[in-house]
């Protein structure tokens, strides 16, 4: 990736620069999608207006479906890494006098661990240790599991890097400033504009015009790309202000670790040196433009916690609302939109993060099929089909956050409920299962219990596990019985599916998975004969490869 000109390549003699797929936004969402995209074959161009990264603090933490879509493009390594650092900065919070001074003063012994993390719901902090981690929810999930501190902005960093390697092209300091789409009669499936073709003229600064066959929207909650399509973007209005710091505090005798409660509204300190955040309740800020100011943040501090602190340097800082809005669809001809820009809603929970990056995994594959050829444009119609009802949910989500964390009667009289509720297995439980998103499933045909789900992380006889065949982006066909009549039934998409014959030792009632590259399971047949409880004929391997891969090739 660099910041220079546009290649010569790809120009043709009207001096237009032709790409396959244009993304709006370097965030980790629009350099995901940028990945996904280019282990499909796709040419991409990435435009972003930052400079460089984005440093102000946002998310803290990856869900489990984003920890596994990693791990499963092979970034495990990396993500390890950067969890460990983000412990470190953790352990020193904990050695601080705040975080002793509410255990008597008294020094945290370097053996002690900090405790598993089990999130928080509306600031209701989750015990581990009430966690029934036998739920089958949990099973299957991998290393991937033990990864969740990882800081937005280091994220971004790790995805440009991938993007990099990959041979991503990305320009900073360019926005999109308008674009035209061109809709054509048959797409001959190599995603530009040729003879009858479609596609979208993109107008950049900088850069000038480029052609593509699609534009993808990752810019972010006030999106350029969503607000010049026209896609509708309905929801409800923000009744808070928020602000999030990292920045030198004194005067914080008074303050406790983690997530509290006042008359005033919320806050949390912690979990890391000089991390503060506040919410009131008396609506959105006056300006959202108005850069923030650390005497704003100051003031905000005083009024929640009721203790005079003082802000010295601020590192970084943010104001935020819980503004709620879902687009309408998530496709309007050539341009989709991913992320930020198809919907926004508090960040309570960090969901937000994590479900732009399911987007970009579910819509790489199937866009790169369509630039290829491989596949219909009507494949598309299944990302607003799979993702929209997942977005819905984080909406309904943050919004009942926001009810639990009003300082009002009625509101924490609800909030001492859903306490007492949390303080339970059955609680703790499920609202774990929530939070980590191990939840989230497709509505596929099928009835096998797999299918529309995540793949299970099988390890397989030769020492390998499943995420470890995902790494290039490919569809898998996973024969576990040796069947050559299955193997075959899959020779007309061998340019399209990889094939692997194993055995999966912990797991003898599975005969078969046919696994899409998001890592969903597209079908599963089973060892006591049947394939499938679904009854009709799209339940069958047959089908499931041609709805997902297209028709097979003689």
């Amino acid at each position: 990736m660099t910041d220079d000109v546009v290649p010569d390549d790809g120009v043709p003699d009207d001096g237009v620069t032709e790409y396959d797929v244009v993304v709006a936004g370097a965030g980790p969402v629009g350099l995901m999608l940028a990945c996904e995209l280019a282990l499909g074959g796709a040419r991409t161009l990435v435009v972003e207006r930052l400079a460089e990264v984005d440093e102000t603090i946002k998310a803290g933490g990856i869900n489990t479906p984003t920890a596994v879509a990693l791990y499963r493009r092979g970034l495990l390594p990396a993500l390890s890494e950067v969890q460990e650092a983000a412990m470190n900065r953790f352990r020193e919070f904990r050695e601080s006098y705040e975080f002793r001074k509410s255990r008597g003063g008294e020094p945290i012994a370097a053996a002690v661990p900090p405790p598993r993390f089990a999130g928080h719901f509306a600031g209701i902090m989750l015990s581990a240790e009430l966690l029934d981690e036998s739920d089958p929810a949990f099973a299957d999930l991998g290393p991937a599991d033990g990864i969740g501190l990882i800081p937005q902005a280091t994220l971004e960093r790790l995805l440009g890097e991938r993007a990099r390697e990959l041979g991503v092209e990305v320009r900073r300091q360019v926005e999109l400033t308008g674009f035209d789409t061109h809709e054509g009669g048959a797409h001959e499936g190599d995603g530009t504009e040729d003879g009858d073709g479609g596609g979208v003229t993109v107008r950049l600064s900088r850069l000038g015009d480029v052609r593509a066959g699609w534009l993808v929207g990752c810019d972010g909650g006030r999106s350029t790309v969503r607000k010049l399509a026209g896609f509708g973007f309905p929801g409800t209005p923000p009744e808070i202000t928020g602000y999030q710091a990292i920045a030198d505090l004194t005067g914080v005798e008074g303050l406790q670790g983690g997530w509290n409660t006042t008359e005033s509204g919320t806050y949390a300190f912690g979990p890391m040196p000089g991390r503060i955040l506040t919410v009131e309740f008396d609506g959105p800020p006056a300006d959202r433009e108005t850069p923030v100011t650390a005497e704003e943040l100051q003031a905000s501090v005083r009024r929640v916690t009721g203790v005079d602190v003082t802000v010295g340097e601020v590192r970084s800082l943010t104001r935020f609302t819980d503004n709620c809005r879902q687009a309408s669809t998530y496709r309007a001809g050539r341009v989709l939109l991913a992320g930020d820009a198809a919907h926004v809603h508090s960040p309570f929970g960090g969901q937000g993060l994590n479900l732009g990056i399911g987007d970009a995994m579910n819509l790489g594959w199937k866009l790169a099929a369509v630039v290829r050829g491989d596949a219909p444009e009507g494949l598309l119609d299944s990302y607003t089909d799979e993702r929209r009802p997942i977005g819905a949910w984080v909406l309904e989500w943050t919004r009942a956050q926001i009810a639990l964390m009003r300082p009002e009667s009625h509101a924490r009289a609800l909030r001492e409920v859903v306490t007492g509720m949390a303080g339970t297995v059955g609680g703790t439980t499920y609202l774990v299962k929530k939070i980590s998103g191990v939840w989230q499933h497709y509505d596929l045909p099928g009835g096998y219990p797999l299918v529309g789900r995540s793949a299970p992380d099988l390890e397989l006889a030769d020492g390998t596990r499943l995420a470890d065949r995902l790494h290039g982006g490919r569809a898998l066909l996973l024969d576990l019985a040796d069947d050559p009549k299955l193997r075959a039934r899959a020779e007309g998409h061998g340019d399209r599916v990889d094939v692997r014959t194993t055995v999966a030792p912990g797991h003898p009632e599975l005969a078969a998975l046919l696994v899409r590259p998001d890592g969903y399971v597209a079908w599963a047949a089973a060892t006591d004969g049947t394939q499938d409880t679904g009854d009709g004929p799209e339940d069958t391997l047959d089908a499931a490869l041609e709805r997902w891969f297209g028709a097979p090739v003689s």
